[in-house]
């Protein structure tokens, strides 16, 4: 087995994480330090050890999770800053999960935890047509200019965005805001609103209620559900 695998596996961490362990020299096999992540372990024979702890591999549950993730929430364990974590809000779940992907400090909405380290791997590779629908608050009316630039692409700091789906549900005449329904296969950082930004038409409130067929539907917000079978089995598709 890999060691990348390994290691998200026995739930050190998830693969692209344990790759950054392993990059950083923090991974050993029988007392040597991996230096190459196509390193292969042999399960049943070698010794593995991260920080110098050794690692075992064992059958785990897995665990797929759905969460309304409320604004004000990092997506990562902790940082430095002190700011709460999703992982807060999942702390009686007994297995450790991960992140899917991000969602940015002020995004709320639809963000999957899972312990499954080729599942994440899987829906967070680039190659993989995955749309993510967002309902954004934007301050303006949209002209039709910026609603075609904003669907056949926008070059934004060092790239150019792909086709996205926007369409206007609401323009508040009294407020002056719009709200937009917003379909991309990206996941740059921040990619939404600095799509908005580029229009003219900055994000006032902006939330995920979709990633593929997986919706988020009427769950509270700050609340978590365990994904259907069928959910699970759709997802498991991208790891073909």
């Amino acid at each position: 087995m890999r060691v990348n695998k390994f290691l998200s596996t026995s739930g050190v961490a998830s693969r692209r994480k344990s790759e950054e362990l392993i990059s950083q020299g923090r991974v050993k096999i029988n007392g040597e330090v991996v230096a190459n992540l196509g390193t292969m372990v042999d399960i049943d024979n070698d010794i593995v050890e991260v920080d110098g702890k050794k690692i075992e591999i064992k059958e785990i549950q897995k665990v797929y999770i759905l969460l309304n993730k409320p604004a004000g929430y990092i997506t990562t364990a902790k940082e430095q800053f002190g700011r709460k974590s999703v992982m807060d809000l999942v702390s009686d779940i007994k297995e450790r999960v991960y992140p899917v992907g991000r969602l940015d400090y002020e995004t709320s909405g639809l963000l999957l935890l899972t312990n499954d380290g080729d599942l994440t791997y899987a829906l967070t590779h680039p190659k993989h047509e995955f749309e993510k629908i967002y309902i954004a608050s934007v301050r303006g009316k949209l002209l039709e200019k910026g609603i075609n630039d904003f669907k056949n692409g926008l070059e934004i700091e060092n790239y150019t965005t792909s086709k996205a789906k926007l369409k206007v549900l609401k323009y508040d005449s009294d407020k002056n805001y719009s709200v937009c329904k917003v379909g991309i296969h990206e996941g740059h950082n921040r990619q939404i609103r600095k799509m908005f930004d580029k229009i003219g038409n900055p994000v006032m409130n902006l939330k995920r209620v979709q990633l593929g067929k997986i919706r988020l539907d009427d769950l509270e917000i700050g609340k978590y559900r365990h994904l259907e079978v069928s959910e699970i089995e759709y997802l498991k598709k991208f790891c073909r």
